[in-house]
């Protein structure tokens, strides 16, 4: 049989965060995967795929997946298969290695000599992040605890570009649960990114997380403005975000009267999620529902209705025949998609040019904190993957220094929950400060000298003593 001549891959890239996808990048997934509807969809239902490829004959996906899931794995096995690879799976962790004790990175390492790209699922936050780190062929985050969940993303803003074409300022709602909603988190960096309006609707007791919250304010430079009427609050994005807004078409406008305040705008799109009761200690609190009722308002009369399954009642059956749902349509497109990113990724002959995998979405610079597991704060994040116990010789306390509007935080390099409100001590000459921000001065240390506690008790444990303020000086006399 004639081999298909496949370009070099890239070096290793990793998609664990929609943010370790540039726009361009996105573009190049988004251009691709309507290729493949082009080419192998199905006539009669246009966002199904019908045919297969040849492209990725040869190549082996893994599927890692230690939390269940029906979408995500057999969209992704789909995927490819549907390009002409082979695919091996570990569905269930009580069938292996992890049922006798195997670490997360050992299993990562020994899969990477198995296959040429893995998809990880996984109940602790920031686990994919770890298995990165220890893997030499791409990790694909298919949701890792409530942290994030990129895939999903594409596949949602894909479904929104083809229903709106151009996304900018266009108000979407999500509803739900937004703290345990890991599809949510990476839906709303992406949202932020495009430029549109975030108006959230989230269930009692169920708002973003403040960490969330934090960056959607301060490094997508979104404002958070209350509002009177069922709208609430909206998240606003500048006009002028530091980077261009995706899919920018100057022709494209918002039905709204030109007298109409942003509250009173028509709602574009209903983002609605399940209770993630599987993260929650008090499994039956209050939940909204979405049904035909709830649409009649005026506001959602052009919205589409999006949902990444699977949903346990919280949407309405009676809406599956609306026009405005797009769910099923949504799920739909997670294999052409899904093929699009492991061809990217993998340097597949049909996928994006290598040149314009440009690596990921550029957030402002910080310096990176980076110690032993055993010294000092670890994550303040009890679900992280570092607190794990079969995962402790291989972590770190690794953090990103944050300057921000409330002071020096450190944000975990694995689930990126932010820590605050801790002591700095000096390893060189063993005092302790109540002062976080001596992690952005630095003064005469480094950060490889500096140590942050969790409070001044934690500290004087481990041998530091409370630094003293140095006395003012007094002027000696002169001689009389």
């Amino acid at each position: 049989m004639k081999s298909v001549a496949q370009r070099p891959a890239p070096a290793t890239r990793h998609v664990v965060s929609i943010n370790d996808l540039s726009d361009q990048d996105i573009q190049s997934v988004f251009d691709t995967a309507q290729g493949y509807l082009d080419t192998l969809g199905d006539r009669q239902l246009p966002y199904r795929l019908a045919k297969s490829s040849r492209v990725a004959s040869g190549r082996i996906l893994a599927t890692l997946f230690y939390e269940p899931s029906t979408r995500t794995r057999l969209s992704f096995e789909s995927a490819m298969l549907r390009l002409g690879g082979e695919v091996i799976t570990s569905a269930d962790p009580a069938t292996s290695s992890a049922a006798k004790g195997e670490s997360l990175a050992d299993s990562v390492r020994v899969i990477s000599s198995y296959a040429d790209a893995i998809v990880i699922r996984h109940p602790r936050d920031g686990a994919a992040r770890l298995a990165a780190e220890y893997s030499p062929i791409p990790v694909i985050n298919g949701g890792d605890g409530s942290h994030e969940h990129p895939t999903q993303t594409l596949c949602d803003v894909f479904t929104l570009k083809r229903k709106n074409k151009n996304l900018k300022k266009l108000n979407v709602a999500i509803s739900g649960d937004l703290r345990g909603s890991r599809t949510i988190h990476s839906f709303v960096y992406a949202l932020a990114r495009l430029g549109a309006s975030i108006v959230p609707m989230p269930a009692p007791g169920m708002e973003l997380p403040a960490h969330v919250d934090r960056r959607l304010r301060e490094e997508f430079n979104c404002s958070f403005r209350p509002a009177k009427g069922a709208i609430g609050a909206l998240y606003m994005t500048p006009d002028e975000p530091h980077q261009p807004a995706l899919f920018a078409d100057p022709d494209f406008e918002i039905d709204v009267k030109p007298s109409a305040s942003r509250s009173e705008q028509k709602i574009a799109a209903v983002y609605v999620t399940r209770f993630q009761k599987e993260r929650w200690a008090d499994k039956d609190q209050a939940y909204p529902k979405i049904d035909a009722q709830f649409l009649k308002d005026a506001k959602y009369s052009q919205a589409s209705v999006l949902h990444p399954l699977p949903r346990v009642g919280e949407l309405d059956v009676s809406l599956d025949t609306d026009t405005r749902a797009v769910y099923f349509e949504q799920a739909a497109y997670g294999v052409p998609v899904r093929m699009a990113l492991i061809a990217l990724l993998l340097g597949l002959p049909d996928g994006p040019a290598m040149e314009t995998y440009s690596g990921g979405f550029a957030p402002a610079e910080r310096p990176l904190y980076d110690h032993p597991f055993t010294e000092g704060l670890s994550c303040s994040n009890r679900n992280c993957i570092v607190h794990e116990p079969m995962e402790a010789p291989y972590v770190r306390n690794k953090f990103h220094v944050v300057r921000g509007e409330d002071g020096c935080r450190l944000r975990c390099l694995y689930c990126e929950h932010d820590s605050e409100g801790f002591v700095v001590a000096s390893r060189k000459n063993k005092w302790y400060a109540d002062d976080p921000s001596l992690l952005l001065t630095e003064a005469d240390h480094t950060l490889k000298d500096l140590v942050a506690f969790r409070d001044g008790a934690s500290a004087q444990e481990a041998g530091y003593r409370a630094r003293q303020q140095a006395a003012p000086r007094r002027r000696s006399k002169p001689a009389s």
